[in-house]
């Protein structure tokens, strides 16, 4: 029996942050093809971009609250 992956909405989130960072490269058709096509330094370039864009909205997060107090 085939395994179904169950997509929660923090994997749907990541999901959709990966797609949106690899289109801003120019590399979402190389991802859309099951990332088979990526190089290392291709796939790092996404990994990291993801991180860069994680931190900002948790530095943002961070400030609403402070100014919310």
């Amino acid at each position: 029996m085939a395994e179904q992956k169950r997509e929660t909405p923090s994997t749907s989130g990541k999901e959709k942050l990966k797609l949106e960072t690899a289109r801003e490269l120019g590399l979402d058709d190389d991802l859309a093809a099951g990332g088979d096509e990526l190089s290392v330094r291709e796939a790092g370039k996404i990994g990291g971009n993801m991180v860069r864009k994680m931190v900002e909205k948790g530095e943002a997060a961070l400030n609403r609250e402070e100014s919310a107090e």
